[in-house]
């Protein structure tokens, strides 16, 4: 099968924007830096990565016949906002688990940003004091497991949604997107630079690439910056999901590990915790283009792009100017996911 054979449910306006990062890329004096927006890709609740992956899930949640959808994320989860919208805009209910993934102590963490609108959105907002991790949680499985002894209609979508098996294909689809849009503008972007954590972002573009490649298409880098601070776990995990979603569409090989290449070094401290290279990353961004970033995901990833492409003091541990670094003929673009609500309950940072 290929992406085209999957049934997808409009959520977004369409292609998301791309656009140059010209006085970034001035400063830094390397690579050409372009952004594809992903934070402005849907009228849902400010829109973000998930929407884009929950397309190729709505169909079947609609043939389902289920009447609440259940998932999971931190206090300040887009994922868990953009499901929420989801269910509003399909006339559905939406159980969210909200777990303390992000031990930070700003005393509206979970009254504000992204869970504040959730709640607005009527979704069934429940707080777990769980720690972090991408894996399967128990917290998830008991709250589908009380929608039903309620009588509800449960359908259960994972974490960032990348367990699910049409978790990536959001993202193989942004793949093709890419390539249409780079014949409109005439530019070819060699290298992408994409936030990973639950992975299935990260592995749907792999996999989409990989398919344009066997269909002729030229060979680009996926580069994932880590922001989960258990690099091991996304590693493997977004290499399973790239091979699930290579084998859905049709690829006939296997991913290789020179394909999952994912940086760490920006992570910080935690997942969810912000450092000095974060913040740096923050505010040259909007000083410099008035793109918005967030601390948990786009901070980490753009402070990754500052280095590899050659920020001075960038503020980066891994790969800045070294081997793996970005070549300063190259063309960058830089996968802006969303994620910015979040910067309400990180105010004391700035």
């Amino acid at each position: 099968m290929a992406i085209t054979d999957f049934e997808r449910y409009p959520l977004t306006f369409g292609p998301s924007p791309v656009h140059e990062l010209k006085r970034l890329s001035d400063r830094l004096g390397g690579a050409q830096v372009w952004a594809k927006r992903e934070d402005v890709n849907s009228g849902l609740a400010f829109g973000g990565n998930k929407t884009r992956k929950l397309e190729y899930i709505v169909p079947d949640i609609l043939a389902s016949g289920a009447d609440t959808l259940v998932s999971i994320g931190g206090y300040q989860s887009n994922h868990t906002r953009q499901v929420a919208a989801v269910a509003a805009h399909l006339g559905l209910k939406s159980r969210l688990v909200q777990e303390r993934w992000v031990d930070w102590d700003d005393p509206v963490n979970d009254k504000v940003g992204n869970i504040e609108l959730s709640r607005i959105m009527g979704a069934d907002v429940h707080l777990d004091s769980a720690g972090f991790d991408i894996g399967i949680r128990s917290s998830w499985e008991n709250a589908i497991a009380e929608v039903e002894a309620a009588g509800g209609k449960p359908y259960p979508i994972p974490a960032g949604a990348s367990e699910h098996r049409f978790g990536a294909l959001g993202f193989v689809n942004w793949a093709y997107e890419v390539a249409a849009q780079e014949k409109d503008l005439g530019v070819f972007f060699d290298t992408i630079v994409v936030c990973t954590v639950t992975g299935s972002t990260h592995a749907g573009m792999i996999a989409g690439f990989a398919a344009l490649e066997a269909a002729g298409g030229p060979k680009r880098k996926v580069i994932g910056i880590d922001a989960s601070a258990t690099l091991d776990k996304p590693r493997a995990q977004a290499r399973r999901i790239a091979d699930h979603a290579a084998d859905l569409i049709g690829l006939g090989r296997e991913i290789t590990d020179d394909e999952v290449d994912i940086r760490p070094g920006w992570e910080g401290p935690a997942y969810g915790i912000p450092d000095e290279s974060t913040v740096n990353a923050i505010r040259t961004t909007a000083e410099l283009e008035g793109v918005i970033l967030d601390p948990v995901y786009e901070g980490k990833s753009m402070a990754g792009l500052l280095d590899l492409v050659g920020q001075p003091g960038g503020g980066g541990r891994a790969g800045g100017g070294g081997q793996g670094a970005i070549a300063k003929d190259s063309t960058v673009l830089y996968a802006h996911l969303g994620g910015q609500l979040a910067l309400n309950a990180y105010s004391s940072i700035f």
